[in-house]
């Protein structure tokens, strides 16, 4: 595919490149639900759950329409426990999120309210500087830049940048690119176009340069090379050992975590390879986390001794604590096979 040669300069005519941008998002703006509020709680949510997890993901499977019914408020999540949190968070995975989303909403809530000012933002639990802008821009129409990983696409392909954007000297020069960028005028519209260029046309890989609405702004000749970022660590291969142990009253085996990553969530009891080698193996499941590739292996046993973190579970009691999406897939393919 031959990209179209650039015949404006956005930073000459920042005005001519967002009145593209909102014309065609004017024709084309999905309509999201986070799009039709500018309550800052319901964006927040939204912005929150968007860091590490897809839009279809977010929209498709309910979480974000489920967890406003839960914590329609501020106040409803500042006093919510670990319990109903975790249960409403379940598959979204980063778990860590959720708890410093209640810490922001706890010093929300002991402040009356959410500031709209950008220092008092970032002082809020949890709140960077692309979330304080977020709320700046959607809640409040207020002038303010965006950069998440749409938009750092957008940008390194528009100047034709080839530094590392997710290093600290490529963070700051696109933020500084944003901020030249950014409409005064409709900073809601522009931001919202933005981002959604690069989640539609300016996708990662090879883009749609041709239905392009800012194509003739866009400086780089080879767009499929941009960005560029810092080399991602290979992937490792891990296996765990884990117990499908029921006891002669028929309830589960299950393990609290108390690490960082998942402190709170049940899971399946890990044991050695050793102490797994006379068990049999009943199951075998796959899955990703961070830069690791788990085959889980489990074993099936009758009752054994309980260790610290671990109690007996009814099974009809299961579907009602919060599991990391490998161990709830895993439970429930089991328990529909007994």
């Amino acid at each position: 595919m031959l990209k179209p040669r650039a015949t404006h300069d956005p930073l000459q005519e920042p005005q001519a490149f967002r009145d593209a941008l909102a014309e065609w998002f004017g024709k084309n703006g999905k309509d999201y639900p986070w799009r039709r509020t500018t309550d800052p709680w319901a964006i927040l949510i939204s912005e929150v759950m968007l860091q590490q997890t897809q839009i279809a993901t977010v929209l498709g499977r309910g979480y974000y329409t489920r967890f406003l019914a839960l914590f329609p408020t501020p106040q409803a999540l500042a006093v919510a426990e670990d319990e109903p949190l975790l249960k409403a968070w379940e598959g979204l995975g980063y778990y860590r999120r959720a708890r410093m989303l209640r810490e922001t909403a706890r010093a929300v809530t002991a402040a009356g309210g959410f500031p709209a000012e950008l220092d008092a933002l970032q002082k809020l639990p949890g709140i960077g500087r692309y979330t304080a802008n977020a709320l700046r821009a959607f809640a409040h129409d207020q002038p303010a830049a965006v950069v998440d990983g749409n938009v750092a696409r957008v940008l390194s392909r528009l100047v034709d940048y080839h530094g590392t954007v997710d290093s600290p000297a490529g963070l700051k020069h696109l933020w500084e690119l944003a901020d030249q960028l950014a409409d005064p005028t409709r900073p809601r519209i522009y931001n919202s176009a933005i981002m959604e260029l690069g989640q539609t046309h300016c996708r990662p890989g090879v883009p749609d340069c041709l239905a392009c609405p800012v194509a003739s702004f866009c400086k780089t000749l080879e767009p499929a090379a941009l960005p560029v970022k810092t080399a991602k660590p290979k992937t490792e291969r891990v296996h765990t050992h884990v117990l499908w142990a029921r006891d002669r009253e028929g309830r589960i085996l299950l393990h609290q975590e108390q690490g960082k990553r998942r402190q709170g969530l049940w899971k399946l009891p890990e044991r050695t390879p050793e102490e797994t080698a006379v068990l049999p193996e009943i199951a075998t499941r796959t899955y990703g986390i961070t830069r690791f590739h788990v085959t889980m292996h489990i074993h099936g046993t009758g009752p054994v001794p309980a260790r610290e973190g671990e109690s007996w579970h009814a099974e009809e009691a299961i579907a009602a604590l919060a599991m990391p999406s490998p161990y709830r897939k895993a439970a429930e393919a089991l328990l529909g096979g007994d």
